[in-house]
């Protein structure tokens, strides 16, 4: 018996390592078995498939460098041309505009035709227009304005397609992962917008270098798309490739994603959030460079070129603040899914809700403190980007593959529309009937009591989001389960000839 005891306490030692061992091997062989399956279903191999997200990431940075290099370089662009806050919140509206009426269009194609074609001569339009608007004289504002809204044009092709390729490549917690480093281009992005415009019209002394940097590196993204990316079949790595799943009139698409209230809550949540980012995107770097203005911090500017440090700070914050926000939101709805399905709009909820408070103290506190006001900033913007990856989530999984790209462009035209498209312009309107006269003190306090407005919007996008989560499981598994439609048209004779009629029509 004793000389038994040694080999049965050696005996579950040496058993428990070996099933580690065949535990992390089973792993890496199902993670092997699936990168095969994908590659086998989407005819993209693992590898490519992981260059192609990081070239849309790439794109996607470019995107809202783009988009937010005009913000950088505000100040300067309303004493180059003379004008006043609404009219500078016309620059994001024209271009909003155009993108957001644009996108349904290129959802339309990007559902039927091929994505990679249309996003290359997208972004290459996009480039071009960029620098053109780079040359506008100074008595033609109406021109620059004209620019601006062209380069939507090329964005709406870009921005409606994108998410549709990633969820063609990938399933499931793969497919968060993939749209999380995606969506993290959005904060990062748009931070280098403000960096990079404010530094490099700082070095040239003149802000139309600013828009000369995207579109080299726009053109470099067209020759890694046509070099590198491959079109992947649509919905082929959820076993139901596209000709399962037949393409619908564009109007049944609208009509079936009206009625699926998950998408339509959280389209509406998601309006809130692009009110907000987009007030804060244009207006948020004035607002610190007068606000400094009117704490004697800063000397009012009386040079054609007005260098502030402001764009830049505003800038870095972002860029952080999109890194945890986008990274935490992700991983905080991770952890509750284990807990509940409705994990994800709940987050969205809760990151709107708790934003609303510091972005509020932001404004408010900017006479008094400048630090408060960038401390109370970074803790409103990491709450707020907590949103971006889970939003696009929330549409792929509540919506079958062939209406994605239409839902996106859906979802754009609503958030925009309501939103962004908006609300630069509102807010310097407000901002200029609340003036009583030029001088730097209405100045700072017409815009300060104008985006206060942003916090408020922030709590009614929470509500949407809370809304959402009752819907979110029923949504989610109608569209797993999704067969072709039961009503959908079949041949019968008539009068000698067939014709199409509603299922519903023979059965009754």
């Amino acid at each position: 018996m004793s000389a038994d005891a040694p080999a049965s306490d050696a005996a579950p030692f040496l058993s428990d390592d070996s099933e580690v061992a065949s535990a992390e091997e089973e792993e890496v062989e199902v993670q092997r078995r699936d990168a095969v399956q994908n590659e086998e279903l989407s005819g993209v191999t693992p590898v490519r498939a992981v260059l192609t997200v990081l070239i849309l990431c790439y794109v996607n940075l470019l995107n809202y460098m783009d988009r937010f290099t005009i913000a950088g370089v505000l100040p300067d662009i309303e004493r180059y041309f003379g004008i006043d806050d609404s009219k500078s919140g016309l620059l994001q509206t024209v271009f909003i505009c155009s993108y957001m009426f644009l996108a349904p269009l290129f959802g339309y194609l990007g559902d039927r035709y091929n994505r990679k074609l249309i996003m290359s001569v997208g972004i290459t339009f996009w480039s071009v227009v960029t620098l053109a608007s780079s040359y506008t004289p100074k008595e033609h504002f109406w021109a620059l304005l004209l620019t601006r809204g062209l380069v939507g044009v090329g964005e709406a092709s870009y921005s409606t397609i994108a998410p549709t390729i990633i969820a063609d490549l990938y399933v499931k917690d793969r497919r968060t992962n993939m749209l999380s480093v995606f969506y993290f281009a959005i904060p990062v992005g748009s931070g280098l917008g403000y960096i990079v415009g404010s530094q490099v019209s700082n070095v040239a002394k003149d802000w139309h270098w600013a828009l000369r940097v995207t579109p080299g590196l726009g053109l470099v993204a067209v020759l890694l798309l046509v070099l590198v990316v491959q079109e992947p079949k649509r919905g082929a790595v959820e076993a139901r490739p596209e000709h399962q799943l037949h393409h619908s009139s564009w109007t049944d698409d609208l009509r079936a994603l009206s009625r699926n209230p998950s998408f339509v809550l959280s389209t509406l949540g998601f309006t809130a959030v692009a009110f907000v980012t987009g007030s804060l995107a244009l207006w948020a770097p004035t607002f610190l460079f007068r606000a400094a203005m009117f704490t004697g911090e800063r000397a009012p500017c009386q040079e054609a070129h007005c260098s502030s440090s402001d764009s830049l700070i505003f800038g870095a914050i972002t860029c952080v603040t999109g890194v945890l926000g986008v990274a935490s939101g992700v991983q905080i709805s991770r952890r509750l899914r284990s807990r509940t399905p409705r994990a994800d709009p709940l987050v969205c909820a809760a990151g709107l809700l708790l934003s609303a408070p510091f972005l509020y103290l932001a404004v408010v506190c900017a006479q008094a403190s400048t630090i408060a006001t960038y401390v109370f900033i970074f803790l409103g913007e990491t709450f707020l980007s907590m949103n971006w990856a889970i939003v696009a989530d929330i549409l792929l999984y509540v919506v079958v593959p062939t209406r994605r790209s239409t839902a996106e462009a859906f979802q754009i035209v609503i958030s925009h529309l309501l939103g962004d498209a908006g609300s630069p312009y509102l807010i310097g309107v407000v901002s200029d009937s609340l003036r009583k006269r030029d001088s730097f003190l209405w100045q700072f306090r017409s815009l300060q009591l104008s985006l206060l407005l942003c916090a408020f919007v922030a709590v009614g996008g929470g509500a949407f989001f809370l809304a959402t989560a009752l819907f979110i499981e029923q949504d989610r598994q109608r569209a797993e389960n999704f067969t072709p439609a039961d009503d959908g048209p079949i041949r019968v004779p008539k009068s000698g000839r067939s014709t199409l009629v509603p299922v519903s029509s023979v059965l009754i």
